[in-house]
């Protein structure tokens, strides 16, 4: 494979991976860790001191020192770019071949093209994906199913606007390294789809885009905003070409959010409300709190939750006072052509739940599959019309305090042993596809990805660490756990027949094992979970 004196490429190479690992982009790689990965080792190491603190009994509170930033009045981030004005509507999923034709075409304003929790991070995934994405701007992606269908693009002016999500400063790609050391997921994937699409992107008038994931702090925002400003001189493109969304899917950058975009501001799109990741994180923040920072089971959690609303109404407020665009979540219903009954709940739900987003001033919200892409838009053209969002509707009637955020345990709902089940048999189907390949799989006719999937193994964990009596049963401890896994398996390989493989669920098994059950708690399950990869 291709390198440089800085850059060493080990994974092994594929069918026209050299039009991805150019030497454009190894560089981009080696500029990008020269000035950075110092600077996303401290990151990281930050989160882990917060960690320490927060486990101690310390509080999540508005930073005093960033107090200017929210009391001046006058600041605001950058106007909306080309191709992002309207985002009513933004579909998302993996850039594998057919889900790109498939989203590109949905009808949707924006498709988030997804490196980080509807993926996996197998290397060949993470090539083949920017490829996708470089033959999508070119016009040359087809697909052809194996039951003989034809999936081609549609005209360039009704293909939804691509904004990509590349993995969180968390994670690492061991099939490069840089200067001997693994080098940032983040980094490598944002520098590919840079050095291959962005003067594509230019050209079509629109630009690179992105989603920024699992950011904690207005300093991991900052750490960003570098490295945009790097890449733009790299690729010789104006400063401010880049446009990125963060997304607050973690409790701390709740506290952070007018922060986040100033930082960003001369490259900020707004702000997304990244639900599932952040009841994950509330879970593991506060895992070993006690009662009051218990959860209901995770299908209890609903958005009406008063620390949930608290989150999303901020949200709103904040980033319309920037002028920056506010971007509901993702509903996990998942419609079905074969059962109406399950259609038309998966419809209502959705349909209720951008309800409620539109109402509260969203400027458009997430679905994860095409045929929710009408619904999501006759919701939200109720309430804009003509208009291309809501930046107007300021939400001054919102004021949210810190013990609002933080309201967890006024969250209704049980802790029943069909819950836990419900959580073990999630997490061992999802860990068993992810294993595989699969980042996005239907489950229960539920969407999940590695955000809910992270929401069951931390559950089971802080259920069994704080002594957790089940509603309708005994006290969670690992040995219930490890009972109902037999139990579970033993449904999921009834259900399965002969497509049943065990060498896989063995593995599904080991790593639920390792995250939900070992006395420390892991971080993050994609951590040992891409040690388990090729």
């Amino acid at each position: 494979m291709p390198g440089s004196e800085r850059v060493q490429i080990t994974g092994p190479s594929g069918d026209r991976y050299d039009e991805i690992l150019t030497p454009q982009a190894i560089d981009l790689i080696a500029a990008l860790h020269a000035e950075l990965a110092q600077r996303r080792f401290l990151a990281l190491a930050a989160r882990r001191r917060r960690q320490t603190d927060l486990s101690r009994g310390a509080m999540l509170d508005f930073l005093p020192e960033t107090a200017h930033i929210r009391e001046d009045p006058d600041w605001r981030v950058a106007p909306p770019a080309p191709g992002l004005v309207d985002r009513r509507v933004e579909i998302t999923g993996p850039t594998e071949k057919k889900m790109t034709i498939n989203a590109l075409n949905s009808g949707a304003n924006v498709w988030l093209a997804d490196f980080e929790d509807a993926n996996t991070p197998l290397w060949d995934n993470m090539i083949t994906g920017q490829l996708n994405l470089k033959d999508a701007l070119d016009r040359t992606i087809d697909f052809r199913s194996p039951e003989g269908k034809q999936y081609a693009l549609r005209p360039d002016d009704e293909l939804a606007t691509i904004v990509v999500r590349p993995r969180g400063w968390h994670l690492d790609e061991k099939h490069i390294l840089v200067d001997g050391t693994r080098a940032s997921g983040s980094l490598v994937d944002f520098a590919l789809y840079m050095a291959t699409c962005a003067q594509r992107q230019l050209d079509k008038g629109k630009g690179p885009y992105f989603y920024l994931a699992k950011t904690e702090s207005h300093l991991e925002a900052r750490l960003w905003d570098d490295a945009f400003r790097i890449a733009q001189d790299f690729l010789g493109i104006p400063r401010g070409t880049i446009r990125a969304t963060v997304l607050i899917e973690t409790i701390p950058a709740a506290f952070e959010m007018e922060e986040i975009l100033y930082e960003l501001r001369e490259h900020s799109a707004g702000l997304n409300a990244g639900r599932w990741d952040y009841l994950f994180s509330v879970i593991k923040k506060f895992r070993t709190r006690g009662r009051d920072f218990v959860l209901p089971e995770r299908n209890s959690v609903t958005m009406t939750a008063p620390f949930m609303r608290a989150y999303t109404e901020l949200l709103v407020r904040t980033c319309h006072r920037r002028g920056a665009h506010a971007m509901g979540g993702m509903a996990a219903f998942i419609p079905s052509r074969r059962d109406p009954e399950v259609n038309d709940k998966a419809l209502a739900k959705v349909r209720e739940d951008k309800t409620r987003e539109s109402g509260d001033g969203f400027d458009g919200s997430w679905v994860a599959h095409p045929d929710l892409v009408p619904v999501c838009k006759e919701v939200f053209d109720a309430v804009l019309g003509a208009n291309p969002n809501q930046l107007g509707k300021l939400r001054e009637d919102v004021h949210v305090t810190a013990d609002d955020l933080l309201a967890i345990s006024k969250t209704p709902g049980a802790i029943t042993e069909a819950g836990l089940r419900n959580d073990i048999s999630v997490a061992l189907q999802y860990l068993a596809a992810w294993l595989s390949g699969n980042g996005a799989v239907g489950i229960f006719n539920l969407m999940e990805d590695a955000a809910t999937a992270e929401i069951s193994r931390s559950q089971v964990w802080q259920w069994i660490y704080n002594d957790i009596a089940l509603d309708d049963g005994p006290v969670v401890t690992r040995e219930l756990v490890e009972q109902l896994i037999d139990e579970e398996l033993t449904k999921i390989r009834a259900a399965a027949g002969e497509e049943f493989d065990p060498a896989q669920y063995g593995q599904a098994v080991a790593l639920f094992t390792e995250v939900a059950l070992a006395d420390e708690f892991v971080e993050f399950l994609t951590l040992p979970a891409y040690e388990r990869m090729p």
